[in-house]
């Protein structure tokens, strides 16, 4: 299966809080509300990359580059069809996305530590625990990854 990435649309915003609501999903993301999407969208900051699983939409990005540095925030990626191996095919377009596009070496992420299966893919897919901190008396694991130079 062909996985694509392109950059979404302020029409995805429903889309993406709908994803964001699967009994799997919301349990490990702090969900946004459509209105929230819809700013992201507009909002020059923020990179929103929907993925495309051959003719469908199987999930979405959410990146935020530092302006300043060679890091990218890895804020979210929700993907609608699991077990496939969609989401790791998708986060390795995305990292080339962030070297090709971006410019950027370092991706750097935060997961909730009771998200056994998105640590473990991580880990994977050549992640780095580096630290952790806490959200709303939830352990946070920080993860990192250096990208090939540019």
């Amino acid at each position: 299966m062909k996985i694509i990435l392109e950059k979404a649309l302020r029409e995805d915003a429903f889309l993406f809080t709908t994803m964001e609501q699967a009994i799997d999903v919301r349990d490990f993301v702090i969900p946004y509300t459509r209105e929230m999407h819809e700013k992201g969208l507009c909002n020059p900051g923020l990179v929103y990359l929907r993925i495309l699983a051959g003719d469908s939409l199987a999930g979405f990005f959410i990146l935020v580059p530092d302006p300043d540095t060679l890091n990218v925030e890895f804020r979210r990626i929700v993907v609608s069809i699991r077990g496939r191996g969609i989401g790791q095919m998708a986060i390795r377009e995305m990292e080339s996305y962030c070297t090709d596009v971006l410019s950027r070496t370092r991706i750097w992420l935060d997961v909730f530590e009771d998200n056994v299966r998105g640590r473990h893919i991580y880990e994977k897919l050549g992640y780095r625990f580096f630290s952790e901190t806490l959200h709303e008396n939830r352990r946070l694991c920080l993860y990192e990854k250096l990208l090939t130079s540019v």
